[in-house]
């Protein structure tokens, strides 16, 4: 199983990738609790040039809530990463994290069905783009 469902976005900028990603994740339920800009962070840090990644740290309160009262700790694996990089000009891959993949390492039934209905909206999200 992958840990990641993926799609790749031809033809926008990779200012209007973010865009047009946090606005499909919006109609999902999920908003956008942080953005990493890996590239700014790898040159401020580290002195080294990075192609265009971002990640967005998306979240779905609902199913945040249905899933630390299921699991005490599974804040540990919130919130759900989405990210976008440009590793070509002009092709835009979007990635996002499989909960079903992620969720395997706690053993606990109950995740299981959150889990799913969770990886069905970023399915939609990433079929949408």
């Amino acid at each position: 199983m992958s840990y990641y469902i993926s799609t790749t976005i031809n033809g926008l900028s990779f200012e209007k990738a973010i865009e047009k990603v946090t606005e499909k994740l919006k109609t999902e339920g999920f908003g956008v609790l942080t953005t990493i800009d890996f590239k700014a962070t790898m040159k401020k840090k580290l002195d080294v040039d990075f192609y265009n990644y971002t990640i967005l740290g998306a979240c779905n309160p609902q199913f945040a809530h249905k899933a630390v009262l299921a699991e005490n700790k599974i804040g540990t694996m919130l919130p759900c990463n989405v990210i976008v990089q440009e590793r070509e000009k002009g092709k835009i891959e979007v990635s996002a994290v499989d909960p079903m993949a992620s969720m395997q390492a706690v053993k606990n039934v109950d995740l299981g069905g959150i889990a799913t209905e969770i990886r069905g909206k970023l399915q939609n999200v990433i079929d949408a783009l």
